[in-house]
């Protein structure tokens, strides 16, 4: 019998008080959000890194329930060649896209970071487009030339449109994260045209300033980039000009966005690499990442999508003067970033009156339909074969390959995104191996090399259940193992995170009885503090160890339910 239970959190306010909604919008590794809007509705495309699919697509009315209804690379055609994404290494891949609609087109621009196994790093900025925020995305259009990262797609009211990248500061063909410049794109040949102006070093001069977005309001141009690094020094900064080319003025109230002057203790950190919104009524919000610090400052989930509210201020920029005895200020108005408090709350006001945030924290799948749910994710794209639907009804085959998960690995391996810190993680699975050293189960993974495996292997002839943890700085270690010796080729796994530990539990008789059979100290063991671009993912495994298989694991269903600390 299918096991399908769905969870809802109703956010709803009652007599005089508000209605409110939680942060953050998009729980789980959503970070680098950039947000558009076309024909009613609000879009949020993220960073996917070394991920496949990638470029993660949100779609809302609201600006607080999100549904993922696609993503921009989800074809392999997409994702070789000279945008080589098949054996990218860890913490590569797809960095800070920008997305825009014009014109009854959407486009997305993005950089690809690739690191060939000899050879220079290639910063490999394309642009993708579509009719159809769902989908299907063209394949990427490349821009040649264009150096750094994180590049922005602006298009002006006189039809020209404009590139805006960074390079090292002071070094117009360098990549890097200095220094923004600004140059017209020809969108009908894709190539960089006319002149490259460099317009800003940022607010603090040039230290990690990357993810920048332009912007024009009334008359002025606004530059706004992140900096700071993308931890506890994060922040949002932004500069304004009546010229496209600059010279830009830095806000001097920057940063309009930021921790650092908060205790690391607080609620979320490292807020920054922000993107506005103007919706409909005039009213300004900004969509930010930001890392939960639900223990030890932090979490599991990475850098997650918050929203904030954003007002208008005037600045004066500088004094200008226009006589021998007079002076006169120049003055901009700058965005505030959640004009009451300055920082991003857990609990906030609705948006908009008369709607109310629906918080799913559960994540079922019973593998009933032909098409495989948007939520999984692969690190990297998986090879031919990986998986199927068809081959047994209602059941997800995933095949068995030598490949085990390492850097650059294309592994048998499969996840969702975790959402809380704590949670209850399950399957139910058939695997019936032929061959020693072929192995399946459960993984919750972060990195190459970090993850915890949970699985069934054939040793010697004989059923062996274990858990294994790899940390970035050891090698795997083996934290229990046991012989199944009633095993019949149906096993059902669960991982509890409560209480700052997982509990790794099984079945042998269809979840009537859970037998506990391990546990590990933290739940933080797949936080990678010291890289955490992207959060841990909960997923399936299925290897022959180096060996070719025909071995495979099906998997009847699985069943996420995520329980927020309060």
């Amino acid at each position: 019998m299918k096991f399908l239970v769905r969870y809802f959190v109703l956010l709803i306010s009652f007599s005089s008080v508000a209605q409110t909604f939680t942060n953050p919008i998009l729980p789980g590794a959503y970070p680098d959000p950039s947000i558009s809007q076309a024909q009613g509705y609000y879009y949020i495309v993220n960073s996917s890194f070394e991920y496949f699919p990638g470029l993660p697509i949100h779609k809302s009315n609201d600006l607080v329930n999100w549904e993922l209804i696609g993503y921009g690379l989800d074809r392999e055609d997409q994702c070789n060649g000279s945008n080589n994404l098949l054996d990218v290494q860890s913490n590569g891949g797809i960095h800070a896209p920008t997305i825009r609609y014009h014109d009854g087109t959407f486009y997305i621009i993005t950089t690809n970071i690739y690191s060939p196994a000899n050879g220079p790093t290639q910063f490999i900025n394309f642009i993708i487009t579509a009719k159809d925020p769902a989908g299907s995305w063209s394949k990427p259009h490349i821009i040649d030339g264009a150096p750094g990262i994180d590049p922005d797609l602006f298009f002006d009211d006189d039809g020209t449109v404009w590139f805006v990248g960074t390079h090292d500061k002071g070094d117009k063909n360098a990549n890097g994260i200095g220094e923004l410049w600004v140059q017209e794109l020809d969108l009908n040949r894709w190539q960089l045209k006319g002149e490259r102006t460099s317009v800003w070093t940022g607010a603090c001069g040039g230290c990690c300033l990357e993810g920048p977005h332009m912007y024009k309001r009334n008359g002025v141009y606004y530059l706004m980039a992140a900096e700071g690094g993308t931890s506890f020094n994060h922040a949002v900064m932004i500069a304004a000009s009546d010229k496209i080319t600059g010279p830009y003025d830095s806000n001097p109230r920057n940063p309009i966005l930021t921790t650092r002057h908060l205790s690391k203790d607080n609620w979320v950190h490292s807020t920054g690499h922000g993107d506005l919104i103007n919706v409909t009524d005039g009213r300004w919000f900004m969509v930010t990442l930001g890392k939960r610090g639900d223990e030890q400052r932090e979490s599991n989930m990475g850098r997650e999508t918050h929203l904030i509210p954003v007002s208008w201020e005037k600045a004066t920029v500088r004094w200008e003067q226009v006589s021998d005895n007079e002076w006169k200020p120049v003055t901009y108005e700058f965005p505030v970033g959640a004009p009451e408090t300055g920082k991003v709350e857990r609990i906030n006001p609705i948006p908009f009156k008369q709607t109310q945030q629906y918080q799913d924290d559960a994540f079922n799948d019973n593998f009933d339909g032909s098409k495989l749910n948007l939520e999984w994710n692969f690190r990297r794209v998986p090879k031919a074969n990986t998986f199927s639907l068809s081959a047994r009804t209602g059941y997800l085959r995933l095949y068995a390959k030598p490949e085990i998960i390492e850097n650059r690995g294309q592994a048998s391996l499969m996840g969702f995104r975790q959402r809380e810190s704590d949670f209850q993680y399950s399957t139910s699975i058939h695997f019936r191996p032929e061959k020693n050293g072929e192995e399946a189960g459960i993984s919750l993974f972060q990195k190459d090399n970090n993850y915890v495996n949970f699985t069934l292997i054939k040793e010697q002839g004989i059923m062996v259940l274990r858990v294994i943890h790899k940390d970035p700085k050891d090698d795997p270690k083996i934290l229990k193992q046991e012989i199944l010796s009633s095993y019949d080729g149906q096993i059902m796994l669960k991982v509890i995170s409560k209480n700052h530990q997982y509990h790794y539990q099984y079945s042998l008789d269809h979840g009537q009885e859970y037998i506990s059979f391990v546990r590990s100290k933290g739940d933080l063991i797949l936080s990678h503090r010291t890289s955490s671009y992207t959060g841990a993912y909960l997923g399936l495994y299925a290897t022959g160890n180096g060996e070719s298989t025909k071995a495979f694991m099906d998997i009847n269903w699985v069943s996420y339910q995520g329980f927020p600390r309060t």
